[in-house]
């Protein structure tokens, strides 16, 4: 299981429960699509239990900081993060330049390409890829803090909102889950 986050806009407290919630998953990798901002939210990241990748995003005005600060955790942060992990080749980009998106989705070279920017979730399947945006994990532009899990055995993502008090669906573990197959458009 894999998670995924975007848009995390320096909001700590959004990133401490993205964080705890990445952890009690017991994922195996988490990658970041961008807009991460400053370099302190390292205090939060290093508390992750599992590997990190990240790419810049368009507000990531800080980039030397960011290397710096997430080289001293073993995280690697791109302009555009290809990753192989279990079998599949995923490209981790911020989709700020959308004909540079288009393109790496019509490739056909990943199976997974997960991309923020727009603070909107979103799964979908075009082609042979899957596509997917975790949302935001700050909530600051839709009020939702999403982030996203993925399967790469099955292929399935879900998106998790990590900001609900009275959740809708599994009131057992505090979140909202919403759920597509790879095959659904969402």
């Amino acid at each position: 299981m894999i998670g995924l986050l975007s848009d995390s806009h320096d909001n700590l407290e959004a990133i401490a429960k993205a964080v705890e919630f990445f952890n009690q998953q017991k994922v195996t990798l988490v990658l970041h699509a961008g807009d991460i901002i400053s370099p302190f939210t390292t205090r939060e990241f290093r508390k992750l239990q599992a590997p990190m990748k990240l790419v810049y995003g368009n507000n990531d005005g800080e980039k030397k900081g960011l290397e710096i600060a997430f080289k001293q955790m073993n995280a690697d942060i791109l302009e555009l993060n290809e990753v192989e992990h279990e079998d599949k080749k995923i490209a981790l980009y911020h989709g700020t330049v959308t004909v540079l998106l288009s393109s790496l989705i019509s490739s056909g070279e990943y199976d997974v390409i997960v991309r923020g920017h727009t603070h909107t979730s979103e799964i979908k399947r075009e082609g042979r890829t899957l596509v997917i945006n975790p949302g935001e994990c700050c909530g600051y532009l839709t009020g939702r803090q999403t982030v996203a899990l993925l399967d790469l055995a099955t292929m399935q993502a879900t998106i998790h909102q990590l900001n609900i008090i009275k959740p809708e669906n599994d009131s057992s573990t505090g979140e909202n889950k919403e759920t597509s197959s790879p095959a659904e458009a969402h």
